[in-house]
């Protein structure tokens, strides 16, 4: 099957189940993960068109908004049992006039296959509700969807076109990570199981966009007594090598529930 068969191939297998769907109502995941000193984004490249998209999907009619962000994440991208919040809704009146979006929706049109009510359907206005997800990296393997012929992480510096207002949407998902730092699991999720205290503090910089007094990071994380320490990191260099931590998580989300924080 060429690939312009498959994808209306399942184009038509959505369509067939539309009645089940919310009209006017998606959701858009922002899902982030962190590697080499870097917050980076996962982002899905439709097929065909080759234009970059936020992993996104519809409302089924009888579930739970929280359930369909947890099945756009698992449908869209592989990715399941993963921390993840809703953060904003998108409402703009001309969200889908981004010129970003044009190409693929032409591409729709040309499909002789659909039917004007599909096409009506998906280009009309649609409100979408924002998710963000913390991973780590090293963790997740994800996969493209039947839509998708790439699945990949891009950096937040380094941000292809997108298609509608996603860009704005990763802008939105990263002020509220920011303002809400004291209340999310930022380095249980972000970062692997054992991490050296300059881990901790350059994915904080990362998320902050500043740098941090390097003593004064450390006396307030280790005062708040959510990390236990292990063997040193020994790399054969002649410098000092550093000791290795893991959170305490028992404590660490006691520390989440009310609200005190990692670092203000």
């Amino acid at each position: 099957m060429d690939p312009e068969t498959d994808l209306l191939y399942h184009i038509k297998s959505f369509e067939a189940q539309l009645e089940d769907y919310l009209p006017g109502n998606s959701i858009d995941c922002v899902i982030l993960g962190y590697e080499s000193q870097q917050l980076k984004v996962l982002l899905l490249k439709w097929k065909n068109d080759g234009v970059w998209t936020l992993p996104g999907g519809f409302i089924k009619k009888t579930e739970h908004l929280d359930d369909a962000a947890q099945r756009v994440l698992r449908e869209r991208t592989g990715l399941s049992s993963v921390f993840v919040k809703q953060f904003y809704t998108f409402g703009s009146s001309v969200r889908n006039k981004n010129p970003q979006i044009a190409k693929p929706l032409y591409h729709l049109k040309m499909m002789e296959e659909l039917s004007p009510n599909f096409l009506k359907w998906i280009t009309d206005r649609f409100i979408t509700t924002g998710y963000f997800a913390l991973v780590d990296i090293k963790r997740i393997h994800p996969r493209p969807d039947a839509f998708s012929e790439v699945c990949e992480w891009k950096s937040l510096d380094a941000l292809p076109p997108l298609i509608l207002d996603h860009k704005a949407i990763i802008t939105k998902a990263l002020d509220h990570l920011k303002t809400q730092l004291n209340y999310l699991p930022i380095g249980i999720s972000l970062l692997p199981k054992k991490f050296t205290m300059q881990d901790l503090r350059k994915l904080y910089e990362a998320i902050l966009g500043k740098p941090l007094e390097r003593s004064n990071f450390q006396r307030k994380l280790l005062k708040l007594g959510i990390l236990t320490r292990h063997e040193k990191q020994m790399t054969g260099a002649a410098n000092k090598a550093p000791y290795l931590y893991t959170f305490s998580e028992k404590k660490y989300y006691e520390l989440i529930k009310n609200g005190i924080g990692f670092y203000s």
